[in-house]
């Protein structure tokens, strides 16, 4: 599963992680200090990547993944 996320591009995984909060668009595009048109972008290349094709399939395999968690110490 993990290798599906290796196909994001840097920022793809910066607007993933805030898709995943629940953010907006705009507020994502304000945030990162980039156009509302390259959120839509990068939001529309992240459901392809990733072969879903609602925010909650996307937020479900983000958890189910451990994507973003910070790894444990042994």
């Amino acid at each position: 599963m993990s290798l599906r996320f290796d196909e994001l591009s840097g920022r793809e995984k910066e607007v993933l992680s805030h898709v995943v909060r629940g953010r907006m668009n705009k507020q994502i595009a304000a945030d990162l200090n980039i156009n509302l048109r390259t959120v839509k972008l990068h939001r529309t290349n992240i459901t392809r990547k990733l072969n879903v094709q609602s925010v909650a399939e996307l937020t479900r395999l983000v958890d189910e993944s451990g994507f973003f968690q910070a790894p444990e110490n042994d």
